[in-house]
């Protein structure tokens, strides 16, 4: 019997692999279309939790291949000014190697220890209430800082976010986490789209990026909106897919329109032998050096 990973991450026993148990659902309900197993683990050589298929699969494509393991990240807090009192309220994380979604996330709801300004919760929806009964921040550092490890965080707007969680590091006499480490895709998109706006729902217009489920802002479902945007940003859907050569050859221009998709088999021609002969006896009356011959 072969181990196999099910939707849900626990190990079960199968002959053959279930491929379907490889397309993992968000928090969102929405399929990431990558492997449920764990492709950062595969990523960093443990292959021993994964099912046979996963395993052959992560390791033909590995094989060769420098890895790059980045977490995307966001937030949501009580206000804006970690500085004057305002804390996190949850935390959401999605991993992506090699500009992949692995479908790992982390993410946790976070007891503030303050009321909740209706200012904010008008952003997120989280009441003080509901967030009562949730852990603090000192309950999931560790699991927080484990699940990132040093991978490059991947933010929009990071100096907001990354201000909020060193802020709560700094509480707890822990070490912060070094600008060096931060990735920020609105100074790409700025520089990429300059003169218009490049909020987070702006870009999934930009890029086709399903976003109708974000009715309010949510740090898990607007990491795994950032987490499509940022392959987009930096174009990298393209060359996973192995579509630019494909480009090149069927013509593509700078305009990035998608290449036409071409038939199996080419349609009969709707000319017939009459209409045929007709249309080369009218060219043959141009002259020798008629353009036309060239079609003919």
């Amino acid at each position: 019997m072969t181990p196999a990973c099910s939707a849900d991450g626990v190990l079960q026993e199968t002959t053959p692999c279930d491929l379907s148990c490889h397309i993992p659902q968000s928090a969102s309900g929405r399929n990431l279309s990558r492997p449920a197993c764990d492709l950062g683990r595969l990523a960093r050589g443990n292959f021993a939790s994964v099912c046979g298929r996963c395993r052959r699969s992560a390791a033909a494509m590995l094989q060769g291949t420098e890895i790059m393991r980045e977490i995307v990240l966001d937030t949501e807090t009580t206000g804006l000014e970690p500085r004057q009192g305002d804390r996190l309220v949850e935390i959401g994380c999605v991993e992506i190697v090699n500009r992949m979604p692995t479908g790992q996330t982390f993410h946790r709801y976070l007891n503030p220890e303050r009321d909740m300004p209706q200012s904010a919760f008008e952003v997120h929806g989280l009441s003080g209430e509901f967030l009562a009964t949730k852990p603090l921040f000192a309950a999931v550092v560790d699991d927080f800082l484990a699940f990132i490890g040093d991978s490059q965080l991947v933010i929009h707007n990071a100096p907001f976010d990354i201000g909020f969680i060193n802020a709560e590091l700094e509480r707890l006499k822990r070490p912060v986490i070094s600008p060096d480490r931060l990735v920020d895709t609105l100074l790409l998109a700025r520089r990429k789209h300059p003169g218009v706006s490049n909020r987070l729902d702006d870009l999934c217009s930009r890029y086709a990026i399903d976003n109708s489920h974000r009715d309010k802002h949510g740090a898990l479902i607007d990491a795994e909106l950032l987490a499509e945007v940022y392959i987009d940003l930096i174009d990298a859907r393209q060359s996973q897919l192995g579509l630019v050569g494909e480009e090149r050859e069927q013509g593509v221009g700078a305009s990035g329109d998608a290449p036409r998709r071409q038939r199996i088999a080419a349609l009969a021609s709707r000319v017939s032998d009459e209409e045929r002969a007709a249309h080369r006896a009218f060219v043959a009356t141009l002259g020798d050096k008629a353009i036309w011959r060239e079609y003919l």
